[in-house]
């Protein structure tokens, strides 16, 4: 099992699939392992090396509960696996939260990063649109299960879910210590890229579902007007989880996006 050992002493869980002569790093969401990708990353392993990680707190990773945990942060760990694996470049697709963590990687390491995608994220709290109270009310209810229901149908419809019992890979890592979740909701929501955006010089493509109130579909037109030359593509009655549920329009999108020549 390959793993790689931050300068802060973190051992970071990764994979490295694909045969392609071009490397893709995919970037899961909040308090989530490479699982995120297991419906669809067969679509891009056909493409291109793909390169996956579990964030520190999850996973096969290091679980320090120190004061490490942030979203840029996490792109100095993606960092470390990239040198690791000697990858000077990279496409980056990134979601949810790692398309925060993304950002920082586009912004701070310009020369690493080819094509860059943003998939239902956001610039972060303070100029970006925050999910409502409403639902974060529903995510908060002391019973488990309602909880848990009320996450799948932010993530996925409910006509979806009807026929896709699951496991869904998108609703965080079970084994995850309570600190651990603790400290990646406090980073996601410490995000705040909106003074480096304009600094990302990567063509970049931003996704977003229409109806995506978990994060908010008014951030993709924040995120791609403040990129310079950026893409907005937004696929009509998707939720977060668009990249599975919506996979034969997102994934040809995505795919034309970052072969393009």
């Amino acid at each position: 099992m390959p793993h790689v050992r931050t300068a802060d002493g973190v051992s970071l869980y990764y994979e490295v699939h694909g045969e392609g002569e071009d490397t893709l790093l995919l970037l899961a969401g909040q308090a989530n392992t490479h699982h995120w990708w297991d419906s669809v990353r067969a679509d891009f392993d056909a493409h291109f090396r793909t390169v996956t990680f579990d964030y520190r707190g999850t996973g096969r990773s290091g679980k320090p509960d120190t004061d490490s945990y942030s979203t840029r942060g996490f792109a100095e760990d993606v960092r470390v696996i990239l040198d690791e694996i000697g990858c000077a470049r990279t496409h980056v697709y990134g979601t949810s939260m790692g398309g925060r963590v993304a950002q920082w990687l586009a912004a701070a390491h310009p020369d690493r990063v080819g094509r860059l995608v943003l998939g239902c994220t956001s610039p972060g709290a303070p100029h970006g649109v925050e999910r409502s109270a409403e639902v974060r009310r529903s995510l908060a209810q002391r019973d488990a299960a309602a909880a848990r229901r009320a996450l799948l149908e932010l993530m996925y419809s409910p006509a979806w879910l009807e026929t896709h019992p699951g496991p869904h890979r998108t609703l965080g890592d079970p084994e995850m210590p309570p600190y651990a979740r603790r400290r990646h909701l406090a980073a996601s929501a410490g995000h705040d890229s909106w003074d480096v955006l304009p600094e990302i010089t990567a063509p970049t493509l931003v996704v977003h579902g229409t109806d995506d109130v978990f994060n908010p579909a008014a951030n993709a037109p924040l995120l791609a007007g403040r990129i310079p030359g950026a893409r907005l593509e937004l696929i009509p009655g998707a939720r977060h989880a668009y990249f599975e549920e919506y996979r034969e329009v997102a994934g040809p999108l995505v795919l034309d996006f970052l072969t393009a020549k």
